[in-house]
């Protein structure tokens, strides 16, 4: 099953709003959402700090601050 990692923090509603968003697409496209904590990662927050919420693939950036939805489609019909 293909997992796509979200790099969020608690108290950011943009982070929220993306996770929420992420549950009906990963259950529409049958893949499994990781949510990672980046204030929990010194190396993490040393690369996404001011981006989150980050999607990612396989360490591969798929969108940042916003859910674009037909990019993540587009990108998991491509690899299968």
């Amino acid at each position: 099953m293909t997992r796509l990692t979200l790099v969020s923090r608690r108290y950011c509603h943009l982070c929220q709003d993306m996770e929420k968003a992420l549950g009906q697409l990963a259950t529409d496209l049958g893949v499994e959402v990781e949510v990672v904590d980046v204030d929990a990662d010194a190396a993490l927050e040393a690369r996404y700090d001011e981006l989150v919420p980050v999607l990612l693939h396989e360490g591969r950036e798929l969108c940042h601050y916003f859910l674009d939805v037909s990019k993540v489609r587009d990108y998991l019909n491509e690899i299968g």
